[in-house]
């Protein structure tokens, strides 16, 4: 579960190495990536908030 939350992560900040994209997709199935994706989109989307309502006081 460690590789794929760093593969997202990776993923999300645009600095995932081609090798490590390509064994993702080689190895791992796609139902795992989607569940990570979607829940630090959720955590991310929650701490913009978190701090601009904190910016905004």
């Amino acid at each position: 579960m460690w590789n794929v939350i760093k593969s997202v992560l990776a993923a999300f900040f645009g600095v995932q190495k081609e090798a490590r994209r390509r064994e993702d997709f080689a190895k791992g199935r796609a139902g795992p990536f989607i569940v990570v994706g979607v829940v630090m989109g959720i955590v991310l989307v929650v701490l913009i908030a978190l701090v601009a309502s904190l910016a905004a006081k």
